[in-house]
């Protein structure tokens, strides 16, 4: 369970993250240090994933977002990516009561399209039943790609000024915004990347103009409690300006 802090220490309201997104990386590594196939990473990140939403879940987050396949991913050897798409599977199975009882809301971003029936079918059932619940909202970025997103957001403004439903002086960015994959949440407050890496690899370009970034050398696997609560604390202690003195 999530570590929390001494009451005198403990993070003000305003200083919590509304919506965290995670770029979870290091499963492959994780597994290939231990002589065992990246999909044995992939495996043990799930633990992670539980962990880390019911830390997020107990500190107040309201949104988390998780980018757990993105478009570029397909490269991957085929056994890898099977596995990968068989995980909300997997994951869903053993922990769809647990989220419930978290009142954890699910969401997918992402072209779930090309996704295996078996994973979609698995999505759907598992947003249907938790489309209720009103604690934290947890977003699986999925077959996600942010400059796709944006491709496709722009197709589709085009498409509104052609048939007159918009005109060029209109067109801003709350309007691209309702376009992508996340209308309606809220860019996220603080991005988490683990693995030692530090780029965004096409995820939520658009969305994290001002995000506060957070990085940490610790494969995902083995990324904890007190890792977390470290993430959260780090952002306490910011002063987000906005472009502003």
């Amino acid at each position: 369970m999530f570590q929390q802090k001494k009451p005198e220490q403990a993070l003000r309201v305003e200083e919590v993250p509304s919506h965290i997104a995670i770029i979870m990386d290091g499963n492959g590594r994780w597994a290939e240090k231990r002589g065992m196939s990246r999909s044995e990473g992939h495996k043990k990140g799930i633990e992670t994933i539980v962990q880390v939403v019911e830390s997020a879940s107990e500190a107040s987050v309201e949104q988390l977002t998780l980018y757990a396949f993105s478009t570029e991913n397909w490269k991957r050897p085929k056994s890898e990516v099977e596995t990968i798409l068989r995980l909300p599977v997997e994951f869903l199975k053993t922990y769809l009561p647990r989220l419930m009882a978290e009142n954890v809301r699910l969401h997918v971003i992402g072209d779930i399209r090309p996704l295996p029936v078996y994973t979609r079918q698995a999505l759907k059932y598992a947003i249907d039943r938790t489309k209720n619940n009103d604690g934290l909202q947890l977003n699986f970025a999925l077959n996600y790609g942010s400059r796709n997103e944006m491709v496709e957001a722009v197709k589709e403004l085009y498409r509104e000024v052609q048939e007159g439903k918009l005109s060029l002086s209109e067109l801003n960015e709350e309007h691209l915004s309702k376009h992508l994959y996340t209308s309606g949440l809220e860019d996220p407050d603080l991005l988490i990347r683990t693995g030692g890496e530090k780029r965004l690899s096409n995820f939520l370009l658009w969305q994290l103009a001002y995000t506060e970034f957070w990085f940490s050398d610790v494969l995902w696997p083995d990324f904890s409690n007190q890792d977390f609560a470290s993430a959260l604390e780090d952002f306490g202690k910011r002063k987000r300006r906005y472009g502003a003195v």
